[in-house]
């Protein structure tokens, strides 16, 4: 199972820096960890559909008659309304949307996991290392990880032949 405090030692190490000892220690990495690793893996998530991060809700109109979209959505992909701010505008009593949510860390297959420590290697560099060469080369590590984590993902939906279609039902 992987922790925050875990992903966050990984990229330190990707920087060739001490693990983290505690997450909440007084020290310019764990300060690092602590200010970038929310905003960085939320944003990491919404980049791609993510099987493992997509999730179907059913929304209900709350007391003043809205649709609210829940504060754990990261990124609506598919919605039966429109859209406006944290709001979805529709005419029928419940919506349903596909969204990619927040995911804790031990939730992450291991192909995202290090997709995520290197991303959060990237943010770290500048600030604990000041070298401009090894930003270079995890950013380049990343473009290669993030298309390979991509492809994994993309080919972990096992298709199970074709499905029921009309033209095909016709021929037979």
């Amino acid at each position: 199972m992987v922790t925050k405090q875990d992903l966050c030692s990984m990229a330190l190490l990707k920087l060739g820096e001490q693990p983290l000892t505690s997450i909440n220690a007084d020290t310019a990495s764990a300060q690092l960890a602590r200010t970038l690793y929310d905003t960085t893996i939320d944003s990491l998530i919404s980049t791609h559909p993510w099987h493992f991060a997509s999730k179907n809700f059913e929304i209900e109109k709350n007391e003043n008659d809205e649709f609210i979209i829940p504060s754990n959505v990261l990124r609506i992909l598919r919605c039966d309304g429109h859209i406006i701010g944290n709001k979805i505008i529709s005419k029928s009593q419940s919506v349903k949307i596909l969204a990619l949510q927040r995911v804790e860390p031990e939730f992450f297959p291991s192909y995202f996991v290090s997709l995520a420590a290197t991303k959060l290697a990237i943010e770290f560099c500048v600030p604990l290392t000041g070298n401009q060469q090894m930003l270079r080369i995890l950013i380049n590590l990343y473009d290669a990880e993030y298309q390979n984590a991509k492809f994994i993902d993309s080919t972990t939906d096992i298709n199970t032949g074709v499905r029921q279609f009309s033209l095909i039902d016709a021929r037979f």
